[in-house]
């Protein structure tokens, strides 16, 4: 299809024509440019997955739409289209439920689990719960892509601002999954509204129409309007199209009058005025057609009825079609602008509205969910029993912003504050889980306008760091953490307590509160009548006392290393702890077992936290082709759920991936973006991750000492990348900058400084470390430290014993036992090719040619020639995954898997999937 599939004529304007009455509705005139970008979207999407239109009520989003559809069928595109209706924003997958209804049908072809998260979402299962949102969006695309694949499609979504959460988070997975699809997406979106913002949807901003086709266009619209009105129009229409249809038959000599409103008020002025020239009878029908959750005629006449105390038949509603107002189809009835329902909710007085809302409520007594919120807005006063209700409807709600919202007007509507409180900060929970900080934030404050109690209080203090830990608080704020908690123990509130502790003990990560707060709030959680083997008392110790209570913590967490899968929160808090205290191995266990189960719930506030925590520790580990895809996948929840931090540490994870593979300008690239994040708010992980990964850049491009100064940096407790625990885990790489820097008196100093903390901790990284860096600053008995270190158990630890065989050989080299040496650097070597390490790779060879023997040229490893999508499908691929079931895994179509494929095949110079397990052995891909 072609720009002239837009079916446009030379000799005058382009006219959209209303598809119920047949007769035009709005020329768009000076629209050209739009239709020419919307046009070239039909013919084929290009690099984007779509296009969001964005501009103010009336100025003409719709009139493209109705025309982008029109030439999408002359191109011979499936349509399927969906709107937001304001009255519908709390029912969870409404607007999904009406994009996907033509394609119900297919529901029956997609994998079990597609399929039932899928039926479940849209109500067509008997299945009571919260769908997993990913597995909701994941049946969504394939349902789609499977439609596509017999004819390209256009997904149509307007008013996407009054789009239920949960189908606007889908419509957003969809558009940026389906870039190598048949299937294009048009959405439309009020100025000053977000949704869609991270959906990689191009923005296309409409604005007023000049003046000259604002005239133009009011000349075919109204030709016969009296100069002083026409003047009069232009003016107040300020090139909106909408008004300069609408405003003539509305305009009256006190026109000037309503000028100082706002255009939109105008707009809604007009149409009230209309209204209310209709009967009363058709007025009272249509206030429940604007207030109903639904199009459905037969609702909306058996509500009237209520209303009116007798029988009504759709005639009743024959004058608001007559002027316009409304489209009666095939049972239903709807408006013919969004501005039209507002309009006559805004005029219609309180007690209007209540009773409308109860005759509504009286009508659906089979859809108690629907009939509690009519219950809820026709309640003039608190009503204990309906907040009891809508916190059952909380209960059964498809998604968590329905039950958000729910507990939100059950907090409105109950008789006492602590139970409205109780309710606000449950609802500021559920979002905190799903990701939404704006909506947190604002239940949190909400709630704390009310007499809290110190339970309460605890409870949202904890909520509000979940986001950013309290990274924005003073680092006193931690004591007060800690004598809030002992307080809410005293009164009895256990589990309370452990939460503010909780949230008091990642403070202790991000910041440094120093060691009278962390010895408080050890005592507090040594008072807690709770098991020393609890996952959350576990995770504090290891925040507050790495080293201090690090034997202890290693103990419980390889005592519960074999529970995992249970709980994916415990698994996480256990991922975290391990962290802390330098076991990376145990580390990437926990949290490896708790990204499935965050996903399937759609935690989408915590996956983000474990997926760092994995790609962090496999990097440390240096399984650098496991952590690739993850750290990717990381560092896009955690920006897309509003966790900065977050991100910014997995960014410095993949800074210290390129950097470690010798991709230096693209480390730079990733360090620079993650310190900017870091340096914000003094995220001290963040910066020291920042500056392992600029010491590895610089050790790798040979400027060690420049290398030294960066890493040492992390040692400085005046430096803002100091970080207590984690300087002791990046030794290794210190220790090689400061021998090869000639600052050895320096690095033993620094060392001096850990003895106590090694002496009182089994850490696996610290002690790695340090038999690294006692051996290489060895000036007798080096021979037997380098066998020492090499005969300690570093089972999962590939990386740091290829160092070692690295630092011995070249140290058997100097010492001239040339033959003994070959041995260890050749090691080294085929360590560093498997890991992709290139700096360490190219020194192993180095060092070999010195000794006397070649090595081969270092060929890019497969994975390394791979994005970290492809790589994560080629893994999959390489285990006998089929095309659906790698889909599954990462949420993409099978048939985006199989052109991802069909990319990755020839990129490795194979030709079927059978040659990649060659490539990628199984235990890099099941880690």
């Amino acid at each position: 299809m072609t720009y002239s599939s837009f079916g446009r004529v030379a000799a005058g304007p382009h006219v959209a024509r209303d598809p119920e009455k047949g007769h035009p509705t709005m020329p768009l005139i000076g629209r050209d440019t739009e239709l020419k970008d919307l046009g070239a979207l039909v013919d084929g999407p290009g690099d984007r997955s779509g296009i969001v239109i964005e501009g103010e009520p009336g100025i003409g989003k719709s009139a493209l739409v109705d025309e982008t559809v029109a030439a999408a069928a002359v191109a011979g595109l499936r349509v399927l289209r969906t709107a937001g209706v304001e009255a519908e924003q709390n029912l969870a997958y409404a607007g999904l439920h009406r994009l996907l209804y033509p394609l119900r049908r297919g529901m029956d072809a997609l994998p079990v689990r597609q399929s039932d998260a899928l039926a479940t979402a849209l109500g067509v299962s008997d299945t009571i719960g919260d769908p997993s949102p990913y597995l909701v969006g994941l049946g969504a695309l394939t349902l789609l892509t499977d439609a596509a694949g017999e004819q390209p499609l256009l997904i149509v979504a307007e008013d996407v601002h009054w789009l239920d959460a949960a189908s606007a988070d889908v419509l957003a997975f969809l558009a940026r999954r389906i870039d190598t699809e048949p299937v294009a997406v048009l959405a439309t979106l009020r100025d000053g509204d977000t949704p869609l913002c991270d959906a990689g949807l191009t923005a296309m901003r409409i604005g007023p129409l000049s003046d000259d086709d604002a005239t133009a266009l009011l000349d075919n619209t109204a030709p016969e309007l009296p100069a002083p009105v026409r003047r009069r129009v232009l003016a107040e229409a300020q090139g909106n199209p909408l008004a300069l249809t609408e405003l003539p038959t509305a305009v009256t000599d006190r026109t000037e009058l309503a000028a100082a409103l706002p255009l939109t008020e105008r707009l809604e002025q007009a149409f009230s005025a209309r209204c209310a020239a209709l009967p009363a009878r058709s007025r009272d029908a249509l206030l429940v057609v604007a207030l109903n959750d639904s199009d459905s005629l037969a609702e909306t006449l058996a509500a009237t009825g209520i209303l009116l105390g007798c029988t009504v038949e759709p005639e009743i509603l024959t004058p608001a079609m007559q002027a316009r107002l409304i489209g009666i189809g095939s049972g239903t009835v709807t408006f013919r602008h969004p501005l039209v329902r507002s309009a006559l909710a805004a005029t219609a007085t309180i007690e209007q509205r209540h009773r409308t809302h109860r005759a509504l409520a009286e009508i659906l007594g089979e859809l108690p969910d629907r009939q509690v919120w009519h219950r809820a807005a026709g309640a003039s006063v608190p009503d204990e029993q309906v907040a009891i209700e809508l916190e059952d409807a909380a209960e059964r709600a498809r998604h968590r912003g329905g039950a958000v919202a729910a507990l939100e007007q059950a907090a409105a509507l109950s008789d006492s504050s602590v139970r409205r409180a109780d309710r606000l900060l449950r609802a500021a929970e559920l979002a905190v889980d799903s990701g939404r900080r704006d909506t947190a934030e604002r239940l949190v404050h909400t709630a704390r306008t009310l007499s809290l109690t110190p339970r309460q209080e605890s409870t949202a203090h904890w909520l509000l760091s979940g986001f950013d830990d309290g990274i924005r608080e003073n680092p006193s704020r931690i004591g007060e953490l800690a004598d809030l908690a002992a307080s809410v123990a005293v009164d009895g509130h256990t589990d309370a307590a452990m939460r503010i502790l909780w949230g008091a003990a990642m403070r202790c990560f991000w910041s440094e509160p120093g060691p009278d707060t962390r010895r408080a709030l050890l005592a507090v959680a040594d008072a807690l009548p709770i098991p020393g083997s609890d996952p959350r008392l576990v995770a504090v110790d290891a925040y507050v006392a790495p080293f201090e209570r690090g034997d202890r913590v290693l103990g419980h967490l390889h005592a519960l290393a074999s529970t995992t899968g249970r709980d994916p929160e415990v698994d996480r808090f256990l991922g975290s702890a391990a962290l802390q205290v330098g076991a990376f191995d145990l580390a990437a266990h926990f949290s490896n077992a708790a990204a499935p189960g965050l996903r399937a719930a759609g935690r989408l506030g915590l996956l983000p936290r474990a997926l760092t925590v994995h790609a962090w520790s496999l990097t440390r580990l240096g399984d650098l082709a496991t952590a690739t895809p993850i750290a990717a996948e990381a560092a896009a929840f955690a920006r897309e759920t509003g966790q900065p931090f977050m991100h910014g540490l997995a960014t410095a994870v993949q800074a210290e991936i390129a950097a470690l593979r010798g991709d230096y300008p693209h480390a730079i690239a990733l360090t620079a973006e993650a310190e900017r994040i870091g340096l914000a708010a003094g995220a001290r992980p963040v910066l020291a991750t920042v500056q392992l990964a600029r010491g590895l850049t610089a050790l790798g491009e040979g400027r060690f000492d420049d290398a030294f100064a960066d890493l040492s940096r992390i040692h400085d407790p005046h430096d803002p990348s100091h970080s207590p625990a984690l300087r002791a885990y990046f030794l290794t790489e210190l220790a090689e900058a400061a021998v090869r820097a000639g600052q050895v008196d320096a690095l033993r100093e620094l060392l001096h400084g850990l003895e106590p903390a090694a002496a009182s901790t089994p850490s696996p990284a610290l002690h790695i470390g340090m038999r690294y860096t006692q051996a290489v600053l060895a000036t007798d008995a080096a021979e037997e430290r380098f066998a020492a270190a090499l005969a300690a158990d570093l089972t999962g630890w590939p990386a740091e014993r290829g160092r070692l065989h690295l630092a011995y050989g070249e140290w058997l080299r100097r010492q001239r036992r040339v033959v003994e040496s070959r041995t260890h650097l050749r090691t080294a070597r085929e360590t560093f090719d498997a890991l992709g390490f290139v700096a360490w790779s190219e020194r192993a060879r180095l060092e070999l040619r010195s000794a006397g023997e070649s090595s081969p040229d270092r060929s890019p490893d497969a994975r390394e020639r791979l994005t970290p999508h492809e790589l994560s499908i080629a893994h999959l691929a390489a285990q006998g995954l089929t095309n659906r079931e790698i889909g599954q895994r990462l949420y993409l179509s099978h048939r985006t898997v199989s052109t991802h494929l069909h990319r990755i095949f020839p990129k490795l110079g194979i030709s079927s999937r059978s040659d990649l397990a060659a490539l990628l052995p199984l235990g890099d891909a099941s880690r």
